[in-house]
């Protein structure tokens, strides 16, 4: 039996392992604090929650799911993408901004149903499947726009519901802010409480074991991509909501920072499992460091250099303290 000393260092390994991610947050939070001028703002620190946070937070709950079952969805902005076009296409042509929402989402699911053809049905991998829906997305939306023309709503023409998404508020809370809300208390429940998230998290952990379990594993995948790019698609609305326009392939700047905040988020599980509440924490440090580092005066390009090594140390501390707990 192990003595009590090892007990104790594997309870602390644990420990740290688990909660490095939020040591990195509340000291990157107080770096800035104390260098950024106006970091601690209150108008600052809501433009952080909104402007940095909100969208990136529901396409890296997307994400969080594609990694649950094992995959990847490097689609994800093209779901964004198909979303906001059907979306503006829709409220050019006068249907209710309800009829057209929802015409978004089942745009972004598209792309997911796509994926889950390609996957569950002829069994492609995830990063091949997905990628070749990239390129097929960018495609036809630079064919659907004759050449990739921005499709702008006009000015005058813009029904008071549409800006609700983008520039309203309930209850004094920005809507993205609480669409965010509502998506990653959703996704936290579905994933950690219900039979469909456990069955996910088990498909990417030991996909033969639910196999042999009698679970019909290509459903679990097909539901999950479709899911993925359904969550995707209410960022392609409320990005539509905001800006008025709809301009080809622009969610995929989203794809990179979700991928790395998902896995930042893995380093919160002790077993390194994808989870929603080290996803948010993973949004949050990289909104944090990109606000910080605009506020510091820093080139564009060293910002990214900066959150490019602010990755690696996260993931890096995590890796080798959970290494260090199986090892005590």
């Amino acid at each position: 039996m192990p003595d009590m000393a090892t007990v104790a260092l594997s309870s602390f390994s644990r420990g740290v392992a688990r909660y490095a991610l939020v040591a990195a947050l509340a000291t990157v939070f107080a770096l800035f604090a104390a260098l950024a001028p106006g970091f601690l703002s209150g108008a600052n620190l809501l433009s952080v929650l909104v402007n940095n946070f909100a969208l990136l937070a529901i396409v890296a709950i997307a994400m969080t799911f594609a990694v649950s079952v094992g995959g990847i969805d490097l689609s994800v902005g093209t779901a964004i993408d198909f979303a906001s076009f059907a979306f503006v296409s829709l409220v050019l042509a006068g249907q209710p901004v309800a009829l057209a929402a929802l015409g978004g989402l089942a745009g972004g699911a598209l792309v997911g149903l796509f994926n889950a053809v390609l996957i569950a049905g002829i069994g492609i991998s995830p990063f091949l499947a997905t990628l070749g829906t990239l390129f097929v997305g960018r495609s036809v939306q630079q064919l659907l726009t004759n050449g990739g023309n921005p499709v702008y709503l006009p000015p005058a023409g813009v029904p008071e519901a549409f800006r609700f998404l983008g520039h309203g508020t309930l209850a004094g809370i920005p809507v993205p802010l609480a669409v965010t809300a509502l998506v990653v208390a959703g996704a936290w429940l579905v994933l950690s409480r219900s039979r469909f998230g456990r069955v996910a998290l088990a498909t990417g952990i030991q996909a033969s074991v639910v196999r042999y379990s009698g679970l019909r594993l290509p459903r679990i995948t097909a539901a999950t991509y479709i899911l993925v790019s359904t969550i995707a698609a209410v960022v392609g609305l409320i990005l539509t909501s905001t800006v008025t326009v709809y301009i080809p392939s622009s969610g995929n700047a989203f794809l990179l920072n979700a991928i790395g905040a998902t896995f930042i988020g893995t380093t919160y599980d002790r077993h390194g499992r994808p989870n929603v509440p080290g996803t948010v924490l993973g949004v949050l440090l990289l909104g944090i460091v990109a606000n910080g580092l605009l506020l510091s005066g820093l080139n564009f390009y060293w910002q990214q250099v900066g959150t490019g090594l602010l990755i690696f140390s996260v993931l890096a501390i995590g890796f080798a303290n959970r290494k260090a707990a199986a090892r005590a």
